[in-house]
């Protein structure tokens, strides 16, 4: 039998961390503390990509309008995040399933459990990034910089011409040459060596949920720091719709209510309706004038002063340039 290979990974998030080395010497409190104390430092660190994050979030805007779509790639626990913030775009946002996507290592078997070897299978990399075009952003997330499965998808993704993105964790990544954009979150040693599900995770999930929140916003998803297109699958999330429409209009329940009744239960035209005191078919078609966008529909605010995107021009919308793939 063939001695398994064995890949030496230099990464930050690799190295002992000199603070937590008396770790099992600790009572439960103890240990408890000094996860918290790690964890508290992870903020900053994200608040230090900021800059990358907003780029990343203006090219995936530009996509979108566009028609593109927003591709994750990851693989363990980095491409679980990205699954779970996919997922909850569409009934958080009523934003279409198939335009922000994730594709993880091993398929859906590996949502659940760990599947051998899957983080260092290129030609699976290579498979998912297929259906990439040119007018879309492919994210890849990976703690070391390295995995193989997601660098070979941001290959790929780069050679069929879309924008390309690197989230880690690693100011060295071997893979950021891959990305036009990389998100560097320095979170540095892990409390238990090498568990990046520990800072490294948490600082992904935080940049996942910052930057799909960020697009979804910039889109006109949400009116003030409202959820106007949440799909209202439930008893909560109806009586949700009629508690912001009340917060947004001032108005009493009952006038909310019937105002929801009125425009079949699609919050935006609600809000239309009671803002600009129109009835609902008025506002279902100032809002299709405006692109779904609230606020443009209310004339708040003009509609060219949201980024848009010239067809087939993904980068020029988001003021960016980029090289030749093969350069």
């Amino acid at each position: 039998m063939a001695t398994p290979r064995r890949v030496r990974v230099d990464a930050p998030t690799e190295r002992r961390n000199p603070a937590t080395e008396h770790l099992d010497t600790l009572d439960t409190l103890g240990v408890l503390g000094l996860i918290n104390a790690a964890d508290a430092a992870v903020p900053a660190a994200v608040a230090g990509a900021l800059p990358e994050i907003a780029r990343a979030v203006d090219l995936a805007v530009a996509s979108l309008r566009a028609g593109g779509r927003v591709h994750y790639f990851g693989a363990g626990s980095s491409g679980r995040y990205a699954m779970l913030d996919a997922a909850e775009i569409p009934p958080t946002y009523g934003y279409p399933a198939d335009r922000i996507v994730a594709h993880l290592a091993g398929g859906l078997q590996a949502l659940v459990r760990a599947v051998e070897d899957v983080e260092d299978d290129e030609s699976a990399g290579r498979r998912d990034a297929a259906a990439v075009e040119p007018a879309d952003v492919a994210i890849g997330i990976t703690a070391s910089g390295r995995t193989p499965y997601v660098a070979a998808a941001l290959g790929e993704a780069r050679a069929r011409g879309a924008a390309t993105v690197l989230i880690s964790s690693n100011p060295a990544a071997p893979i950021a040459a891959a990305a036009e954009v990389h998100i560097m979150v320095d979170t540095g040693p892990e409390v238990v060596t090498g568990s990046t599900r520990m800072k490294a995770g948490t600082a992904q999930k935080m940049v996942l949920h910052s930057f799909s929140t960020a697009v979804m916003v910039r889109l006109g998803r949400t009116y003030s720091n409202l959820m106007v297109d949440l799909a209202p699958n439930n008893g909560k999330l109806r009586a949700r719709q009629v508690a912001m429409l009340r917060m947004a209009t001032g108005a009493d329940e009952q006038t909310c209510g019937q105002s929801l009744d009125d425009s079949g239960g699609d919050l935006r035209v609600a809000l239309v309706s009671l803002l600009a005191t129109v009835e609902a078919e008025v506002a279902r078609a100032r809002l299709a004038a405006a692109g779904g966008d609230v606020r443009a529909a209310l004339g708040q605010t003009p509609r060219g002063s949201r980024l848009t995107a010239a067809a087939g021009d993904v980068r020029a919308a988001a003021g960016e340039t980029r090289a030749d793939p093969d350069e």
